[in-house]
């Protein structure tokens, strides 16, 4: 299992993409990624192979259960594939930035299984929401 870590300061292009950190693309096993709404206002990115078994996880749960239904709704709406170019860029969809609130500036940390990628200033702030006392 390939493991993501670490965090990376970054920002957009002009055009929306994202230049994802060289050993962040070292852990891929393809040059497709799966970007989806995360938690906490941030974009959750998972490899290809990573997410079919993440998104088994989540059609475990029967569609019967309101807890299925809204996590089933809220995942994979948003959830896109996308491709990194040679220079190993992947586009964020308009929609995504708008739901974590990115601009230009972002950080992408490691997240174990997926990495995740956040509006800088949000990064920031949640960190000291988290910070132990």
């Amino acid at each position: 299992m390939n493991v993501f870590l670490g965090e990376y300061q970054h920002s957009l292009d002009d055009r929306g993409r994202l230049s994802l950190p060289k050993k962040m693309r070292a852990e891929l096993d393809s040059v497709e990624v799966v970007l989806t709404r995360g938690f906490e206002s941030c974009i959750f990115g998972y490899q290809k192979s990573t997410w079919v078994s993440e998104a088994q996880k989540q059609l475990d749960i029967p569609v019967i259960e309101e807890k299925g239904r809204s996590l089933r709704r809220y995942i994979f709406s948003a959830a896109v594939t996308a491709e990194l170019d040679k220079l190993g860029r992947i586009l964020i969809p308009a929609n995504l930035k708008e739901y974590a609130g990115i601009q230009s500036e972002v950080v992408v940390i490691g997240a174990g299984d997926h990495f995740e990628i956040w509006d800088s200033q949000r990064w920031k702030q949640y960190l000291t929401e988290i910070a132990p006392q």
